[in-house]
């Protein structure tokens, strides 16, 4: 079976987070960032997934209950679980602890190992390959990890291994003196927060876990590194993960979006003729929900008053009436008026952008209306007192925000 750990609060990705969890941010248009790992395990043929939820989980339960709905005739499911306080009068205390009291879920399946994946990164991954590993190797935990350079290494979980790049060795949060990778001095292993697990180990440390109160309650804090010690972990290299229809510019791609500004970076891998990360693979699909929309509808002609979108996402329901989009996302239900000029910029649904209004280098949640004549991402003193900006400088306007000019 596999469980997905969808209980972040996203902090750093506040205010698109203030009333949505994390995984129920949305992305590229239509998409929501959980849909991803959903998409890869369904793929893979796990089709039996629970959701562990949460903070401000409504939308999310909402979007897989609509979205996510597998045969139950044949035994498969994606099913949101909340916190219920199972064990007690508190809330996850961590990632380790979620599983803790939600074992009546595996006890349930009896399943020979557990995929434990993340909620919020974007990638493509064909999860049977590391299960396959998993089981050959006989470990307890098979942990997956990409390629980064040696100078991040303070950036990340760091996965060190034996001569053969296969046995963990040691699991070290963040090191600013991480050792490179046998095969490739100048990298390390950067954990991807997805694991495999055999049932019984998993259970075992966890409950283990549960008894030391020093303990944070964490799977790559605390379980990992106490299976490091105990020998029974491996790594599985994401580099070697072959997924259909994926080129060699997009294969091995994923995103950590746990910023505001990584979020929108990794939008702006989505848009160009040969995009980083290419959501026209029809070999391994993003699946998602659609709402009954029309197509995107682009009008006037007549001077300067032209509708276009240029190097651009455009959803359905979209409509761009004698405005321009350049290198932007639009999601459905976006408007932009005449001359209005979006560049650089994520519009998230329903927003509306007046007549004149130009937006540039920002983030624009649902339902915002920007007026007539507004500019936004020029002068980003004036906006700091009015929106969030980021450390790169992108404008981050919150959902149903009222910008008064």
């Amino acid at each position: 079976m596999a469980i997905v750990l969808a209980g972040g609060e996203g902090k750093r990705l506040m205010p698109l987070t203030a009333d949505r969890a994390k995984p129920a941010v949305p992305f590229g248009g239509i998409y929501r960032l959980i849909d991803f790992v959903l998409s890869n395990l369904a793929n893979g043929h796990y089709l039996q997934i629970v959701v562990l939820t949460q903070y401000k989980n409504h939308s999310l339960d909402r979007h897989i209950s609509r979205t996510w709905r597998l045969s139950a005739m044949l035994g498969n499911y994606v099913t949101p679980v909340p916190a219920q306080q199972r064990l007690g009068p508190h809330w996850f205390s961590g990632s380790a602890d979620a599983l803790l009291q939600n074992l009546n879920l595996v006890y349930d399946e009896l399943p020979d190992h557990v995929i434990v994946f993340g909620a919020d990164h974007i990638y493509r991954m064909d999860p049977r390959q590391m299960v396959e590993q998993h089981i050959d190797s006989g470990a307890d935990v098979t942990v997956a990890a990409i390629r980064q350079p040696l100078s991040t290494s303070d950036q990340f979980g760091v996965i060190e291994t034996d001569p053969t790049g296969r046995r963990i060795t040691a699991f070290r949060e963040k090191p600013k003196d991480a050792v490179g990778l046998p095969d490739s001095p100048g990298e390390i292993f950067a954990s991807m927060g997805n694991y495999v697990f055999r049932t019984q180990a998993m259970i075992e440390a966890v409950r283990e876990d549960a008894l030391d109160s020093s303990s944070k309650h964490d799977l790559g804090g605390n379980i990992i590194p106490m299976m490091v010690k105990a020998g029974s972990a491996e790594v599985y290299d994401f580099k070697n993960n072959i997924v259909p229809g994926s080129t060699e510019r997009d294969r091995g791609y994923w995103r950590d979006v746990g910023t505001l500004d990584a979020y929108y970076d990794a939008h702006m891998d989505l848009i160009s003729p040969h995009p980083v990360f290419n959501l026209y693979n029809d070999r391994w699909p993003i699946y998602t929900g659609h709402d009954p929309l029309p197509p995107a509808k682009f009008v006037h002609n007549d001077g300067d008053r032209v509708g276009r979108a240029i190097d651009s996402l455009v959803s359905a329901g979209v409509i761009v009436s004698g405005g321009l989009a350049l290198r932007s996302v639009l999601s459905p239900g976006v408007i932009l008026h005449s001359h209005a000029h979006v560049e650089d910029s994520v519009l998230m649904g329903n927003v509306k952008v007046g007549r004149g209004a130009i937006v540039r280098r920002a983030i624009v949640d649902k339902n915002v209306v920007i007026p007539d004549g507004a500019r936004i991402g020029f002068d980003l003193e004036e906006d700091r007192e009015r929106f969030e900006v980021t450390k790169d400088g992108v404008v981050v306007i919150g959902k149903n925000e009222i910008i008064d000019r």
